[in-house]
């Protein structure tokens, strides 16, 4: 049974180590240091193409569009590019209007659902700006965004940078104050990874700026396209980076359903970079290879590794082979300890949802519940890889619009 038990651990630590020890490793590897944002004046700014790939945003678009006009980035010096993917309500209209009262809104309507990286590689083509920055349509930008993003380009071997998230309109009866806490999680960690080596693992694709001449256009069918295009920016031996003071601001997730049904497709398309991108698992590059590992590849084999956990420890457990209680040896009660806590463990999105019939809302079981299901979501987005990925259209994921408190 000593396989049994080699499985065990090492499932165990792996676990552990890309939830927790890799981000506290890297938090005290960049204890002390940080990144110099050199301000540009506007005369020097590069000329920027704001992209927006948009399917039936009526309710945010003109407030997106204007947070762009409205920022402090000289006029002559940016365009908007919208593309409204075959949009059934009053998109269009309110786009071309836009259009109508401001020269630098430029609107291309496709007539056929085509999915966001098919509209952002057209508009890309299409584009006159040194630097695109691509963001979605319910993202705000604030004043400064666009003067944050530029200044960063003025060191030439930075090829992306993506900005900060600020999530607004928390609710405790979702998942908002959970995918908060992941996100802003998140944002550190990628933080680290750019001090430490230029090597952030994926803007959130959100609002995110790339050299024009590293953008590589993203292969018909690929679901996470922001994570192709940060990758290849590496592939290319460019820095990728995230600047923690260009601020832009988007509602959080709230709904558990729309959030799963969003990170089973990124789950689906992180296989697909998985594959595209191997290669750089094995990179010489300071950084690239150690933060793809730890922070991406063993995360998404997360679902995998509980499995072999909780198959292993109750094969282990119910041994009839007893072993020292130093050892931990086949047989030992602690191994059915493990299982029985990983069988509660798992069973906690029932619980949660139990007690929500109640309008009882326990944040810590909300923050288990979400692990599990997001891991849930991995796995369903794995499943859907290896079935075949034969569209990349999507539905934009509904935020949440309620009142904060």
């Amino acid at each position: 049974m000593t396989f049994l038990q080699v499985f065990f651990w090492i499932s165990i630590f792996l676990i552990f180590y890309t939830y927790i020890l890799f981000p506290f490793i890297l938090q005290l590897m960049a204890t002390g240091k940080s990144m110099d944002h050199p301000e540009m004046e506007n005369r020097s700014l590069p000329f920027v193409s704001v992209i927006v790939a948009a399917f039936n945003e009526e309710e945010v678009i003109e407030e997106k569009i204007r947070s762009v006009l409205n920022s402090d980035f000289p006029a002559d010096r940016f365009e908007i590019l919208v593309g409204s993917d075959a949009s059934t309500d009053r998109t269009n209209q309110i786009l071309r209007q836009l259009e109508k009262d401001y020269p630098v809104v430029k609107i291309s309507e496709f007539n056929t659902r085509t999915g966001k990286p098919g509209v952002v590689n057209r508009l890309a083509a299409e584009s006159k700006g040194e630097i695109l920055v691509i963001t979605d349509a319910n993202v705000m930008l604030g004043r400064d965004t666009l003067k944050q993003l530029a200044g960063s380009f003025s060191e030439s071997d930075i090829g992306l940078v993506d900005t900060c998230m600020v999530n607004t309109r928390l609710k405790k009866d979702g998942i908002s104050h959970q995918e908060k806490f992941y996100i802003s999680r998140e944002v550190r960690i990628k933080y680290n990874e750019s001090v430490l080596w230029g090597s952030m693992m994926g803007p959130f694709g959100g609002c995110y700026a790339v050299r024009k001449r590293n953008y590589r256009p993203v292969p018909d069918h690929f679901l996470v396209d922001d994570f192709y295009i940060n990758m290849s920016v590496l592939q290319q031996g460019f820095r990728c980076i995230s600047h923690i003071d260009a601020k832009v601001y988007e509602d959080v997730s709230n709904d558990l359903k729309e959030e799963y049904r969003r990170k089973t497709r990124i789950s689906a398309g992180n296989f697909q970079n998985l594959l595209k991108f191997g290669s750089l698992l094995f990179s010489g590059r300071a950084g690239v290879a150690f933060c793809f590992l730890s922070h991406k590849v063993i995360r998404w084999f997360v679902p995998f590794l509980v499995i072999i956990t909780l198959g292993t420890s109750i094969a282990l457990g119910t041994s009839n082979t007893l072993g020292t209680s130093i050892a931990l040896g086949a047989g030992h009660p602690l191994y059915m300890l493990f299982a029985l806590f990983q069988i509660i463990f798992l069973l906690v999105p029932v619980i949660d949802r139990f007690l929500r019939l109640f309008k009882i809302h326990s944040i810590p079981l909300r923050f288990i519940s979400h692990f599990v299901i997001m891991n849930l979501a991995l796995l369903a987005g794995f499943i859907r890889y290896i079935g075949g990925i034969k569209s990349n259209v999507w539905q934009p994921t509904r935020r949440n619009q309620g009142e904060s408190e």
